[in-house]
Order: structure tokens, then C-alpha cells, then sequence
């Protein structure tokens, strides 16, 4: 196991359905801003939105990435996002197999094969 080198981050976001999240994730691939998008259908999200208590079935996109590209893909989702305000959390990886950071790191530079 190595540190997280290049600043390696996991980023959070839900959608309101497969094919909202299967949009972004593929649009995200696309552009080489993530190395790999995870899709979890049917979580159940309680939120405080516009004064009320609110609830609704969503899918969490998990998508795998670096620092550097996290205003790209934050531009990004917000653009094709459906939500007013989607869901962006950046959480840092702090340690992971080397291959696999490495394969993040090589999966979204812009000269990847």
C-alpha cells in the first residue's frame, strides 16, 4: 500500500436515476476526469431542502479521480445535472494499492491512450 501521492479523491454525487447517473458517469469518462464511476442504485436520501423535510430514491455515483481534475468535474456535473444543487463531496484517499492509484492517476491525464 502507498499514500495517496497525487492527490487521490473519491467524489460523492446522487442522481435521481440510472439514467441521470449513467449520463454523468459516461460524460465524465469521456472527458478523462474520473478513472472509474461506481453506480449504487436505490439509496433512500432524507434531506432539508427549501424549508421542508424532504425524501426520495436516488443513485450514488462514486467517482474516482485526482485533485487536479476536481474543478473540471465539479463544472461538469454541475452543467448535466438535473438537481438545483447537486450533491459534490470530495473526500481524499489518503493510502490504496499503488497499481490501482497509479492506474487513477494515468486513467485521467489528458495524453492517456
Amino acid at each position: 500500500m502507498s499514500n495517496s501521492k497525487p492527490g487521490h479523491v473519491v467524489v460523492l454525487v446522487t442522481a435521481p436515476g440510472l439514467k441521470v447517473a449513467r449520463k454523468l458517469a459516461r460524460t465524465a469518462l469521456q472527458a478523462r476526469l474520473i478513472a472509474c464511476a461506481n453506480l449504487i442504485p436505490k439509496i433512500e436520501s432524507h434531506y432539508h431542502w427549501r424549508g421542508r423535510v424532504e425524501s426520495s430514491r436516488e443513485v450514488l455515483l462514486m467517482f474516482k479521480t485526482t485533485r487536479p481534475r476536481l474543478a473540471s468535474l465539479e463544472k461538469l456535473v454541475i452543467a448535466n445535472h438535473p438537481y438545483d444543487t447537486p450533491e459534490f463531496l470530495v473526500l481524499p484517499v489518503g493510502a490504496g494499492n499503488r497499481r490501482y492509484l497509479k492506474w487513477i492517476a494515468n486513467s485521467v491525464t489528458e495524453t492517456a491512450p
